[in-house]
């Protein structure tokens, strides 16, 4: 699609947009992955000035925010059946303004948006990410490639912030269901809560703190294949990995 067309696609959709949406408060959900032992993170790709961008969009007129977001995941990228929490508010003047600065001030993208940001956490082995119409691509992209990536409006910021609320939550909160594998072994957790905290984490403490958080099950079956001696077999214990998440992690 050429810079034209993908101006009065926008065009257009600005025309909808007006009939559908809320003015000024959108949505943008920092989706991150795990893979090869390190993070990634969902990004979008628009056809209209080429540069990357957090899989956002607005919330309509009859919608509870939290539906919205589920939402707008489904229809820009192909996502369902995510952790989602909300993490901040970004509302710095032009965010938005100075992306769509060719087009005039009636169009609806163009006003000040208010957004709120949204952290999920995915399984990104499960699913292979779906453009919406006004995208080019839709791909994971890993943490560590962001420094070359050209980020659109304010995301690159949201993305920070995103990241620091994960490391903060690790302290008092499980995580890797919604990252790993229905089974795991521990070294993979461990390569996990590496790849979030950005450190190397010391074996032995790492292991003994897990183990006293009761939210693993061991398994009665081994990972095959390796050249190595075959590591046990992990899986979270529902239960109290649930419980975990009301209560906090004390003994963390």
């Amino acid at each position: 699609m050429n810079n034209i067309d993908s101006r009065e696609q926008l065009l257009k959709r600005s025309v909808e947009a007006k009939e559908i949406y809320l003015p000024h408060i959108s949505a943008d959900p920092v989706v991150f992955g795990f893979d090869n032992n390190e993070l990634r993170i969902l990004l979008t790709k628009m056809h209209y000035r080429k540069q990357w961008l957090l899989p956002g969009g607005y919330v309509m007129k009859d919608e509870d925010l939290d539906d919205a977001v589920v939402r707008i995941l489904k229809s820009r990228a192909g996502v369902s059946d995510v952790f989602l929490e909300e993490f901040g508010i970004f509302g710095k003047k032009n965010r938005s303004q100075l992306y769509f600065e060719d087009f005039d001030d009636t169009l609806f993208q163009k006003q000040r948006f208010i957004s709120v940001g949204y952290y999920a956490l995915y399984n990104s082995s499960e699913i292979n990410p779906i453009a919406d119409e006004i995208s080019e691509t839709c791909e994971w992209i890993y943490l560590r490639e962001l420094p070359d990536i050209d980020l659109a409006m304010d995301h690159k910021e949201i993305i920070e912030k995103a990241l620091l609320t994960l490391r903060e939550k690790i302290s008092y909160k499980p995580i890797g269901y919604n990252l790993l594998p229905e089974k795991f072994t521990f070294p993979e957790l461990q390569k996990l809560y590496e790849a979030i905290l950005g450190r190397k984490l010391n074996r032995g403490n790492f292991y003994r703190k897990i183990k006293t958080l009761g939210i693993l099950k061991k398994l009665e079956e081994q990972r095959r294949g390796g050249a190595h001696k075959s590591p046990d077999l992990y899986s979270f214990d529902q239960e109290n990995y649930t419980k975990a998440l009301e209560d906090g992690l004390n003994s963390w």
